[in-house]
């Protein structure tokens, strides 16, 4: 009787080495809950042990701590509660770290305010736990937008412009600052008339994405720069549906391809209508030196000849495939003459680029 009491006293006041040995023992990779309110031998005393708790190892801890250094001094009660939420999810601690990293902030804000309906609308858009998981990954901030003037305003924007939720779920995970920056308005909608595009096509979804988080501002900076090589604002926009990409291109990069184009092609400016990929290709580093390549060949009389349309053509190709086309397959001498040429030609740089200095315009373009 003697004993039993003794060991019921132990259990009600542990000492402190008892404590301190349970907190000790590594814990699973794999947390589902921390509740901290609740078990006073795993109470965790500060932030470091909290993230130890749900897995993280030392270098995850560190690097959560680089990114977002307001996390050593954070409320273990408040912080552990919303670990809790993450873990209760199906989240890692390697999840937990991507996390952070791309939303350092994420923490930082309420994740609990009508969670469940949030939890329940996210999981039936993305069809299933696996695909909000990753979707969660990609942007945390799912957690924290707000469900009827963020998230359910944006599906219903895209869906009265005739783009289904299966559609839209892929570029919601490939955009994730789509939700807050999705906005229209008649010019936008205007835009996007101009395209020519119908909803079948598959650009359509594209380009209204990016329409729609881009400022009205850029779109007609971007507009008015293909203007000046003699362009309409119905053909720029039928450009832009044929290739969305190059609406998320800088002034400075158009302006330099079609220098190119009109100025050593010795091309109309109409052909990047039919071409879009020489505004979309680096300059530097693929249509210059394969320019050159090409040039030398057609000088010297080799075969086979790079012109016309084999000149789209090797311009298009991967830098291997570009090589045993009219490079490798040359006599050993001129293989190391043209390899020596092209070597060279990528290796100019753009003028002052290293003083150059852009200003910031936000996201994203």
């Amino acid at each position: 009787m003697l004993a039993f009491s003794k060991l019921r006293s132990l259990c009600s006041h542990p000492p402190t080495s008892f404590i301190f040995s349970l907190s000790s023992t590594p814990l699973p990779k794999v947390l589902t809950s921390i509740n901290v309110s609740s078990s006073p031998l795993f109470y965790p005393k500060d932030s470091t042990q909290l993230f130890k708790r749900c897995g993280c190892n030392d270098a995850e801890i560190s690097k959560i701590f680089l990114r977002q250094p307001s996390l050593l001094k954070a409320n273990v009660t408040i912080l552990g509660s919303k670990l809790d939420i993450l873990l209760g999810l199906g989240l890692t601690s390697s999840d937990l770290v991507k996390m952070i990293n791309c939303r350092p902030r994420f923490l930082n804000s309420k994740i609990s305010c009508d969670f469940d309906n949030r939890i329940d609308f996210l999981q039936s858009l993305f069809g299933s736990k696996e695909g909000l998981l990753k979707a969660i990954v990609r942007n945390p901030s799912l957690l924290v937008y707000n469900l009827e003037k963020d998230i359910k305003r944006c599906v219903s924007s895209y869906e009265g412009l005739g783009i289904s939720r299966k559609d839209l779920v892929p570029l919601l995970i490939s955009r994730p600052m789509l939700i807050p920056r999705t906005s229209f308005n008649g010019e936008k909608l205007e835009y996007i008339h101009k395209t020519g595009l119908s909803n079948n096509s598959k650009m359509y979804k594209h380009i209204v994405t990016l329409i729609a988080i881009s400022r009205l501002e850029t779109i007609r900076e971007k507009v008015a720069n293909l203007e000046k090589f003699g362009f309409s604002c119905d053909q720029v926009m039928v450009l832009f549906g044929r290739s969305p990409l190059l609406l998320t291109l800088s002034g400075d990069k158009v302006q330099r391809n079609m220098t190119f184009v009109i100025g050593t092609l010795n091309l109309p400016a109409t052909v990047v209508l039919q071409y879009p990929f020489l505004l979309l290709f680096n300059l530097e580093s693929v249509l210059r030196p394969r320019f050159v390549v090409a040039e030398k060949i057609r000088t010297m009389c080799l075969h086979p000849q790079v012109k016309g349309l084999d000149l789209f053509r090797a311009f298009r190709m991967t830098e291997p495939r570009f090589f045993k086309a009219f490079i490798t397959g040359q006599s050993k001498d001129v293989t190391a003459e043209l390899m020596k040429l092209y070597t060279k030609a990528k290796d100019i740089k753009i003028l002052a680029e290293s003083s150059r200095t852009s200003p910031y315009k936000g996201f994203p373009f």
